[in-house]
């Protein structure tokens, strides 16, 4: 999956100026099965998060957070709300990735790319794939 992540390093400095509000680990949990599904109701979203006995009205409230923050938009069909994503995936990962960049290697995609080098996180076949995927951007 390295095109996505060549877009994500590459768009990084553009997010800066756009900055997203963080999620915390339950709402980055339901936002990952709302881009998932697409499109949702509450009783969708707690199907796919495995824990049946998970009440309503608790996922409901996270759903709603997530909408106050931006990140989820919804349809309204009576009592019944469906939900979608507001924020593409793409685009919450860009952050993340800018916000690590900046953070832990001194705002240099190079040093994470090193990073992952060292770490044996991406091999040479992959860093390989990077670069002509690097090639090919620079062409168009």
């Amino acid at each position: 999956m390295l095109i996505p992540f060549y877009n994500v390093v590459v768009r990084y400095k553009v997010m800066k100026a756009h900055s997203l509000p963080s999620l915390t680990s339950a709402e980055e949990d339901i936002m990952q099965i709302i881009w998932k599904l697409e499109s949702c109701l509450v009783r969708d979203i707690i199907d796919h998060l495995g824990q049946p006995d998970i009440p309503h009205s608790t996922v409901s409230s996270v759903v709603r957070i997530l909408e106050k923050k931006g990140f989820v938009s919804h349809k309204a069909y009576g009592k019944t709300h469906e939900y979608r994503a507001a924020i593409s995936k793409e685009e919450y990962a860009q952050q993340n990735v800018s916000s690590l960049i900046t953070k832990y290697f001194g705002g240099s995609p190079n040093q994470l790319v090193s990073f992952l080098l060292d770490k044996n996180d991406l091999d040479l076949k992959e860093l390989n794939k990077l670069m002509e995927s690097l090639a090919k951007s620079k062409t168009k």
